[in-house]
């Protein structure tokens, strides 16, 4: 099976869709560290199932060892596959080094990643005083490029948000024109889709820029990515979880109910009938933000109104600006084909992300964001030190790419490599 390097791996949901799809990781590149022990821990258990020996990463999930001990069953060459590093110019020689141990003799057939998208994004632009005009990320793709010349991949698939296209550098040329321009000086052809991550699968509004390129010169090349039709709500990723108030749950791995549906099972996210869970646990908010989420939730689950921040009564409304982002408290709507984009941010407060259920009045856990970014249950959420951690899981799975999107991209160029074979 074709043997793919990720860049810029994040938490791994990129890569988890093409190992899903068949492929072999060769290795991963990432900056920020308790996303590198997440890869570590995803690549462990790949290995341990792969071995039969999965009874060892239940014993880590339920606290049995500790994550040394766990990692001291993994061979050292599964761990070292995950590379901590910002890549920069300064680090490319000692990445490479690395990536040449990993790579071997044996061609490597793909790269994936897409760089941090804030210099991209229209929030990230409006948010900035200079529309992130000369900011470093919007370079990272010069060092992409990099390894498309030093590694010379049959194909590359670079992942993005739609600011992507209209991203302008201090010359007023388009970003997307000169990474496009770039790649063809390193030998590739590129092609490129806007994809919906809810045409595919996720049942999430999620658009992202698909660029795959192809070594040669070619034309037409963009393979067939078929969208499926939805047929489930949102309320499959809450159903078989059990109900817990604001600030209750846990990180440790719970039980979860019976399931009649087919979508977690269609979808990967679950495995089998009461398949245990972690980080299905809920921040805790202040008694004002738990009187402005009742109204959000009741009003959506009587009208299927949103409420606007200035509708809210006057004493709940402590913010000035009350001209822009007046959307800043919403319910993910159970009775939805999708629900509204997961983004890093939910790891500074959970107001977008209001759970559907008045009962329990608290925003949505990790464990729920993860499965709306089509993350499998089985799939965990390291801190840099070892100690389970709310925010740096909701920060990574905010900052991934749905596994069911990334799946069926993997799915599709797959059969360009049968082709070719």
């Amino acid at each position: 099976m074709p043997r793919f390097l990720d860049l810029f791996a994040g938490a791994g949901g990129l890569s988890e869709g093409f190992l899903r799809a068949g492929y072999e990781a060769v290795g991963h590149v990432e900056m920020d560290v308790a996303a590198c022990y997440t890869l570590k821990t995803r690549m462990a258990y790949h290995w341990l199932r792969e071995h039969d020996q999965l009874d060892i990463y239940n014993q880590y999930l339920n606290r049995e060892i500790s994550r040394n001990q766990f990692y001291d069953h993994i061979p050292q060459g599964v761990l070292d596959s995950v590379l901590n590093y910002e890549i920069s110019t300064e680090t490319l020689p000692a990445i490479f080094e690395e990536v040449d141990a990993l790579v071997g003799e044996e061609p490597l057939d793909l790269i994936i990643g897409g760089p941090p998208c804030q210099a991209y994004s229209l929030a990230g632009r409006s948010r900035s005083e200079t529309r992130m005009v000369g900011d470093q990320r919007n370079y990272l793709y010069r060092h992409y490029a990099e390894f498309l010349r030093r590694y010379q991949p049959a194909y590359f698939v670079f992942e993005n948000v739609l600011g992507l296209l209209s991203a302008k550098d201090e010359d007023q040329t388009l970003h997307f024109d000169n990474m496009r321009a770039l790649f063809r000086e390193c030998g590739y052809s590129t092609e490129f889709r806007p994809l919906n991550a809810s045409d595919y699968g996720v049942l999430q509004n999620r658009k992202r820029i698909i660029l795959i390129g192809i070594r040669g010169n070619y034309e037409g090349f963009y393979p067939d990515i078929p969208a499926i039709p939805n047929q489930y709500l949102v309320s499959e990723v809450f159903g078989d979880l059990p109900a817990i108030p604001a600030g209750g749950g846990t990180t440790e791995p719970v039980p979860t109910a019976h399931y009649d549906g087919q979508y977690l099972y269609e979808s990967g996210i679950k495995e089998y009938d009461t398949e245990p869970v972690t980080f299905h646990q809920a921040r805790p908010h202040t008694d004002q933000d738990l009187e402005i989420y009742r109204i959000v939730v009741d009003t959506w689950n009587k009208n299927g109104t949103r409420v606007s921040y200035i509708d809210l009564p006057a004493n709940l409304r402590t913010h000035q600006n009350t001209t822009s982002f007046l959307d800043r408290f919403k319910v993910v709507a159970g009775n939805l084909p999708h629900a509204q984009t997961i983004v890093a941010h939910i790891a500074r407060d959970g107001h977008y992300f209001i759970h559907p259920d008045i009962e329990q009045n608290r925003s949505i856990t990790p464990r729920e964001a993860a499965r709306i970014q089509t993350f499998p249950d089985n799939y965990y959420f390291e801190s840099k030190k070892g100690v389970p951690s709310r925010t740096l899981a909701f920060k990574q799975i905010g900052n991934a790419v749905p596994v069911c999107l990334a799946y069926h991209v993997a799915t599709a160029l797959l059969d360009r490599f049968d082709e070719q074979n």
